[in-house]
């Protein structure tokens, strides 16, 4: 059972740097820094877009608008994070 939670976790822990990864290359993307025109740029962009947004899309409808300032990566890292810990302060000990 250690093992099933621990691959949940390291699940939980990629996604997390790969929201983070989203939220800076959006950034960059932004205030271009980086090339969107280049290939490679624009295969990471979509793979980041393809991969974090159908998860921040049911966010975003939810959150009320800010004035253009995106908070719902933050939103979804507070998600993780609070499913990470219960999962191992709560549900982990009923399997130990």
């Amino acid at each position: 059972m250690l093992a099933l939670f621990q691959t949940i976790d390291l699940a939980l822990n990629l996604y997390t740097w790969v929201l983070i990864a989203s939220a800076i290359f959006s950034w960059l993307f932004a205030f271009n820094v980086i090339n969107s025109r280049n290939q490679f740029v624009d295969a990471v962009g979509r793979f980041l877009f393809n991969v974090t947004e159908p998860v921040l899309r049911p966010i975003r409808r939810i959150m009320p608008d800010l004035g253009g300032i995106d908070i719902s990566p933050v939103v979804l890292l507070l998600i993780i994070f609070f499913i990470r810990s219960l999962m191992w302060t709560s549900i982990y000990p009923l399997f130990a």
